[in-house]
């Protein structure tokens, strides 16, 4: 697992999400599809803030707070960090995380944005120091080490593009 290329991808993906937030207007970027779902507010605080949850985590394994376990981690989990990819369903997001989503102006999502990315490079940095049986539990993956939950960070961040776009196309915004 290269920490590195998963680095590099997330900022890449990070830096498509700057740009529609740029295209946007603070209107569009807080108005609810018609037929119902999140806006691009809730989804970008929804994004963001469970990234960084997710960051807490990796760093408490890093710096050895975490669960020491020798454990295999669950297969279901392996094929979604293997693949890079969430089974073809629609998922609700746990329920901690699901409250702790709201609507957040254009201006909170780039303080977000930004916050995460500096978190991101300083666990990055610091990713190598990590044992691989300290592990942190993940709602629905069950227990991850930090190479882990760096993975699931870029995972969860890639497929969140996927449904920007339907917003998108419900609020027919060019998101190109």
């Amino acid at each position: 697992m290269s920490i590195e290329r998963h680095y590099k991808s997330l900022l890449r993906t990070v830096a498509e999400y700057e740009n529609l937030l740029a295209k946007v207007s603070e209107e569009e970027f807080i108005q609810s599809p018609p037929d119902g779902g999140w806006s691009y507010s809730e989804t970008y605080s929804h994004i963001f803030q469970s990234n960084l949850l997710s960051l807490h985590a990796t760093e408490k394994c890093i710096v050895g707070t975490g669960v020491l376990s020798r454990k295999r981690i669950h297969w279901m989990a392996w094929l979604i960090l293997f693949f890079g990819r969430f089974p073809p369903v629609k998922f609700k997001a746990p329920e901690r995380i699901a409250a702790m989503t709201s609507k957040i102006s254009r201006e909170d999502a780039i303080n977000l944005i930004a916050k995460f990315k500096i978190r991101l490079g300083e666990v990055k940095s610091k990713i190598h120091k990590a044992s691989p049986y300290q592990k942190t539990k993940h709602p629905r993956l069950g227990l991850l080490n930090a190479k882990e939950w760096f993975r699931f960070i870029e995972v969860h961040t890639l497929h969140h593009t996927r449904q920007l776009k339907r917003i998108g196309r419900k609020l027919t915004v060019d998101t190109r």
